[in-house]
């Protein structure tokens, strides 16, 4: 079936829908991985969005549920040059027009990706919309009249306590928008997990006794969840605390830091990141809009790492308070691995190992 993706600027790309056609409202962002594309479907920081993919074909490889970063898309919509419609590989189990339809998400295909990256690249992240109806200019101002991560946070946190067995150090987790990937990553290390909703206060943290705080990534906006940020800044200090990208700004803004949004924020597989501590560089894999202003870096804090595409913030660290964030994900999920030795870090520093790699 026809349709178009409307941006908020005014300009339409017609193209062909897939997956569950019906019409979907987002923020319009773009990913310039590669692969992955199910772990970024499936990431609940995407929760609100609409993704670009600047790879031109998607879906090569189709979809296995061994890869998938939480219980189903949390996407708003996908726009790609081309769809594979018959994959190849011994892992799929489905294609990818046919998850889409079971989770009930639309997807634009046929239309100028590169153009739709450049336009956001200059212009910035903008609201936008894939529908199969011919609206009017009207209809279509009205509906740009939205918050697209509105609640995010309260829509893809868990809901009760969850935990996991471990013999390691028992780490409380604060679920933003948890991946899968995390999880994965603590259980390797046999990490005792109890992870709570986003909003538990510190008393109920406190009271599992944990070893440290983890602190996950999620979507949205950081200033608007104040409850969580009062809880932590409650807890810094108390306790070791690792934070990971909205984690990382959350741990900032705990602390006294600023945070502002990107003009289009780093969403991908290969973004370069340089260690301030012993000049490696690491290529990581990154999802986030919002970043933690450089002049607003709180005292006793140190900037551990920093993008190399634009200089902006990518880790900070406390010695004396046990805290560290990073804004990239250690995880991958999709993405190289070279970064995970963070969680090492984080563990090592719960030990009494003070030095953040």
């Amino acid at each position: 079936m026809k349709g178009q993706l409307i941006m908020e600027n005014g300009m339409a790309f017609e193209g062909t829908c897939f997956g569950e056609v019906k019409d979907s409202r987002g923020e319009v962002v773009f990913n310039t991985g590669m692969t992955g594309y199910q772990e970024i479907l499936t990431d609940p920081s995407y929760f609100g969005q609409i993704v670009v993919m600047t790879y031109p074909l998607i879906g090569n490889y189709g979809i296995n549920f061994s890869d998938v970063q939480s219980t189903g898309i949390k996407a708003n919509g996908l726009v790609v040059k081309e769809v594979c419609e018959i994959p190849s590989n011994w892992r799929s189990e489905m294609d990818l027009d046919s998850y889409m339809k079971e989770e009930g998400v639309i997807g634009i295909k046929g239309v100028d990706t590169r153009q739709i990256t450049r336009i956001i690249r200059q212009y910035g992240t903008m609201r936008g919309m894939i529908t199969t109806t011919d609206l009017k200019y009207d209809q279509i101002k009205k509906m740009f009249n939205f918050n697209p991560t509105a609640q995010a946070v309260n829509n893809v946190s868990t809901k009760q306590i969850v935990n996991f067995d471990g013999k390691g150090a028992h780490l409380a987790v604060l679920d933003l928008g948890v991946k899968t990937g995390i999880i994965n990553e603590l259980k390797k290390r046999d990490c005792r997990i109890t992870m709570f909703p986003a909003h538990t206060d510190d008393k109920e943290i406190m009271r599992c006794q944990p070893d440290g705080l983890f602190i996950t990534n999620g979507p949205g906006d950081p200033k608007e969840l104040i409850k969580v940020i009062d809880t932590v800044k409650k807890l810094v200090g108390v306790m070791p605390i690792l934070g990971i990208c909205l984690g990382h700004q959350i741990i900032a803004l705990a602390c006294g830091a600023d945070t502002e949004k990107m003009r289009f924020g780093h969403r991908g597989s290969n973004h370069p990141v340089k260690s301030m501590l012993d000049g490696r560089v690491m290529i990581t894999s990154q999802n986030h809009g919002y970043m933690v202003k450089p002049n607003s870096v709180p005292k006793g804090f140190t900037i551990t790492h920093t993008s190399l595409n634009d200089g902006s913030i990518e880790g900070l660290f406390n010695s004396e308070k046990k805290t560290m964030g990073v804004q990239f994900h250690p995880e991958a999920s999709p993405g190289p691995k070279e970064s995970s030795f963070i969680f090492d870090s984080f563990l090592k520093m719960i030990i009494g190992d003070h030095i953040c790699h």
